[in-house]
């Protein structure tokens, strides 16, 4: 039997995603087969492929020859959250961009492409269904062919997604409230909780309810309270940061195949978590729970 201990890199990732970054080899079927017999476990303890995992959970993994050999693959050059023929699901991280660019060395949906066609050894593309600022971390759908994305797109188009974002701004700020100014003439409406503060700083949840560009940032710019690093929209720079302090925590969206909704959550980047816990003066161990909390509500 194989031993793991899930760190703070790992903390809300499905332990689906956990068991393709160990066997990257794998097909995703397999670790759900895995998953599901019994043979990758949480503590001892049956778990789903759903499960999101908690810092210091052990992992359980029976010793195969299939497993030993699936060990030895290469990695995906992105974390991947999820993957099926429809969709892959990625942790973007901040400073990548999504699309290709003159002033941009590498993209996001290049870097997919690529490794699609190593995967299976035929030219493919991946194809954005939504995107996020070059300077913002976190969940990105992307629809394994044009098709894909169409289809996808008019259902997030219909019925939405259910987005958290978590977010490190200036200044003091505290409980909640919902930011209703039009940006480019269009109703534009975003809601925050404040989750912990400091002196100077505040971590907030805050969730778009509409979708116009560059939305959160610019609303939260508008009260004063503009993201850490996002000097865009008034804020000082951040050289802690390879972006802002703004990150894409949580979706939850409808998979046309999935029995039930499928709730995805992007681990918080290590920088980001240090951020946290020196500007809101919140010790790790609070900040894992908060994080499990705002997973899970």
């Amino acid at each position: 039997m194989l031993h793991y201990t899930i760190s703070a890199d790992d903390h809300c990732r499905r332990l689906e995603s956990l068991l393709q970054r160990l066997l990257p080899a794998a097909l995703p079927g397999y670790c759900r087969k895995l998953i599901r017999s019994g043979a990758c476990r949480l503590a001892g303890t049956r778990a789903t492929p759903d499960t999101l995992l908690s810092a210091g959970d052990r992992l359980d993994l029976k010793e195969s020859a299939t497993v030993t050999e699936l060990l030895q693959g290469h990695k995906p050059p992105v974390d991947l959250l999820w993957q099926d023929d429809l969709l892959l699901v990625v942790n973007k991280p901040a400073g990548l961009a999504m699309h290709p660019a003159a002033e941009v060395s590498e993209n996001l949906v290049d870097l997919v492409s690529g490794w699609l066609e190593e995967r299976h050894k035929q030219p493919l593309r991946a194809y954005p269904v939504n995107r996020l600022d070059r300077g913002t971390s976190g969940v990105v759908l992307l629809a394994t062919s044009s098709g894909n994305a169409g289809m996808l797109g008019r259902q997030v188009k219909e019925e939405g997604l259910d987005k958290r974002y978590l977010t490190v701004v200036e200044g003091r700020l505290e409980g909640d409230g919902e930011i209703n100014a039009p940006l480019d003439g269009k109703e534009s409406v975003s809601r925050y909780r404040c989750l912990a503060s400091g002196e100077y700083n505040a971590l907030l949840l805050v969730e778009p309810i509409t979708g116009r560009t560059h939305q959160i940032r610019r609303h939260l710019s508008l009260i004063g309270h503009p993201v850490m690093g996002d000097k865009r929209y008034n804020a000082s720079p951040l050289p802690a940061l390879p972006g802002i302090a703004l990150h894409s925590f949580r979706t939850i969206l409808q998979h046309p195949t999935e029995h039930h909704p499928l709730t995805i959550c992007a681990p918080l980047p290590a920088a980001l978590r240090a951020l946290i816990i020196e500007r809101c003066d919140l010790p790790e161990s609070q900040l894992l729970q908060l994080l499990e909390q705002t997973a899970r509500d």
